[in-house]
This record gives C-alpha cells, sequence and structure tokens, in this order.
C-alpha cells in the first residue's frame, strides 16, 4: 500500500511527496491530465499522506501507511462514481423543495470535502463553492493536520468559478484546495495564475500491458494489446474498458467503411443501422458507433501518413491497410466532417439509422 501502486508520473508523484517533506505543501493544486489519467487517485493519495497517523518511507519519501483511521476513512471515497450515486438517490428521496437547495458533496473524513459537478447540467454550482468556503474558513481540521476540498472537474458555473477567487486570493491556513481538470484553459485565468499546475500524461502501451496481465487476466493476447492502446495512456481507462462493447461497435464500423469503400450492396449495412433505435440505450450503441469508426479512420490516417506503428487497432491492421488502399487525406477529413454530423444529429434527436445511413453514402 502506497505510492508505489500509482502506476506512471514518477515525477509529478516525486514533486508532491517531496512537498510534503520539505513542508511546503501549496494551497491550490490543479491536477491536469485526460480522463482516466488518475488524477482523483493521486489526490486522494496525497490528502492520505498529509494526514497519516503513521506515514512510512519509500524511495528516500514520505508515504501513507494505508491503515491508519485517516487513510482507511479517505480511502472510502475511492470510488468516486459510486459514492455519487448514492448521494443523488439520497437526495432524490428529499421533499422537493429541500431537493432544489441540496448540493451534492462528498465527505468520508471530517477534514476532506470532496466536490463533484451537481447532476443534472454537471456543473460546479455555487451553493457548492459556498459550502467550500464556509469549511476552509470556519472549520479548522479535526482529525488530520490539513483540510482538503477536491473538485473533481473544472466545469464551473460562472458565479460558482468568481466566488471560488476568494479562497484562493485569501487561503486559509493548513487548507489544500485541489482542483482536478482535463483541460485546464477552460478555468479562469485568475484561478489557473493562483494554483500550482502538475500534468499528467500518458502511460506507455507496454506499462499498461503488464499492468493488464496483473489485475485483468482475462484479457489475454491480441485483445491485451488492443485495450491499452485504446486507453490512450489512461490507467483507469484501461482498466474499465468494455472491450466486447467495442469489438461489436468495431464490427459495425467496419461494415460502414467496407461499403463506402468497397462493396457497395446496401442491404448489409441498412439491416445493421436498423438497430440503432431512439431510447438511451440506443443512444449509447450509437456513441459507441462513432467512438469505433472515428479509431479506425485516425489508423487509416496512420497508414496514409506512413507511422503503421501507431495504429491502435493492430489486430486488424493489415484488413485496415486493404480497405484504406486509394484513400488519401481529403477523403479522411470529409469522414470525420461526416461523422461529427451523425453527432450532431443526435443532439437534434434525428433519427440514427438514418443518419448512420447517410453518412456512409455521402462517403462511397
Amino acid at each position: 500500500m502506497g505510492f508505489q501502486e500509482f502506476l506512471g508520473n514518477a515525477e509529478t508523484v516525486q514533486r508532491l511527496r517531496e512537498s510534503v517533506l520539505h513542508q511546503r505543501i501549496p494551497q491550490a493544486l490543479i491536477l491536469a491530465g485526460p480522463k482516466g489519467a488518475g488524477k482523483y487517485t493521486l489526490a486522494l493519495m496525497f490528502a492520505r499522506l498529509v494526514n497519516c497517523h503513521s506515514p512510512t518511507e519509500s524511495n528516500g519519501l514520505p508515504d501513507f501507511c494505508g491503515v491508519c483511521r485517516n487513510c482507511t476513512r479517505i480511502a472510502e471515497a475511492t470510488d468516486l462514481d459510486a459514492r455519487v450515486a448514492e448521494a443523488v438517490a439520497s437526495r432524490d428521496d428529499l421533499r422537493e423543495t429541500d431537493k432544489k437547495e441540496t448540493r451534492i458533496l462528498l465527505q468520508p473524513h471530517p477534514d476532506i470535502l470532496i466536490i463533484p459537478p451537481d447532476p443534472p447540467q454537471n456543473l460546479v454550482k455555487i451553493g457548492q463553492v459556498r459550502q467550500v468556503i464556509h469549511n476552509a474558513y470556519y472549520r479548522p481540521p479535526i482529525e488530520g493536520r490539513r483540510s482538503f476540498f477536491i473538485f473533481t472537474s473544472s466545469a464551473f458555473m460562472k458565479e460558482a468559478a468568481n466566488s471560488l477567487l476568494k479562497v484562493l486570493e485569501e487561503p486559509p491556513p493548513n487548507c489544500t484546495l485541489i482542483l482536478l481538470s482535463e483541460n485546464p484553459a477552460e478555468m479562469l485565468p485568475t484561478i489557473r495564475s493562483r494554483a500550482m499546475l502538475h500534468r499528467l500524461g500518458a502511460v506507455p502501451v507496454e506499462t499498461l500491458e503488464a499492468l493488464l496481465a496483473t489485475r485483468r487476466p482475462e484479457l489475454k493476447g491480441p485483445r491485451r494489446s488492443l485495450v491499452a492502446r485504446m486507453s490512450h495512456g489512461a490507467v483507469g481507462r484501461a482498466l474499465g474498458f468494455d472491450v466486447e462493447a467495442y469489438l461489436a461497435s468495431r464490427q459495425d464500423a467496419l461494415l460502414i467503411l467496407k461499403t463506402a469503400l468497397r462493396d457497395p450492396d446496401f442491404s448489409s449495412l441498412f439491416r445493421t443501422t436498423e438497430t440503432y433505435k431512439g431510447g438511451a440505450d440506443g443512444q449509447q450503441k450509437t456513441l459507441n458507433l462513432i467512438r469505433a469508426t472515428n479509431a479506425l479512420i485516425e489508423d487509416m490516417l496512420m497508414l496514409v501518413a506512413g507511422t503503421p506503428q501507431l495504429v491502435r487497432n493492430q489486430d486488424i491492421a493489415a484488413e485496415l491497410t486493404q480497405l484504406g488502399s486509394g484513400v488519401n487525406l481529403d477523403w479522411i477529413d470529409r469522414a470525420a466532417s461526416a461523422l461529427a454530423e451523425v453527432e450532431k444529429g443526435m443532439r437534434r434527436n434525428l433519427l440514427r439509422n438514418v443518419s448512420i445511413d447517410a453518412m456512409a453514402l455521402s462517403l462511397s
């Protein structure tokens, strides 16, 4: 138990541990990186390290024990999605008048407050930031050395972002704000300028494959390699990647491309797209198809560019090479634009199967 369990981004992890070693813990911190890169996991680890009752040492730097009361209580919030779902369900049980005034906040430990984007808009709202301000100024740490406020998204309502500046401009002692972001540029410049930024980069494919061999032993050979490559270097994405759903979507995506580029018989295509109906299930199925088709088009771009080693769907690289022979950059650009139009059509509630058929026809 400890930081040895965190995969990749050793330099960022080292800097955070050194800040504790030298008692120079930042009062505001931005952890930036793609979804699944481990931002939330690292934020919880850092909070455990600072508040651990029995800190240990590894590689000459402080580490958390993982078994003391503070460590175990903070770790209870590890499954963020489950905890948010519980909080939302509890709010739904309230009276209508109370429900409107209640914001989603998670507090696994008296000194740790986790602020997810509040559904259904999925934005950080003013009520959540006001609670952070109140706790920061009027509730000093109770059981730990330092209070932590972890914002799991950088998507703020405008008034919420402006209110957060109060804590950043006049930070109280013994308090650290951590903002997790896939795109720090969407935050106010005044917020970015008052926080220390650490970026989490992609984990190498070979490292992800080694992790999957241990954590997902059911994935063998080509499938393990496929998941590692499709995860864009994100550990969380690799561990949660639904390979069966992706392969099903990829099969339909291949049929679309074959119909457009090789076989103009549309009967098989129409039978397949007829299954892309309305409802939530149909929406998710269509989104999966768009992502799979995008992945194949990107791989074809790599082949056109003469960089086959960057192809993610290596198990069908030969088929993609044959399919894409004669394809040029103009066609790839048109294909990407056509996919974007299908996604826009979903937001306008257009018939999904008709949109997909029209896309395939436009690419012929």
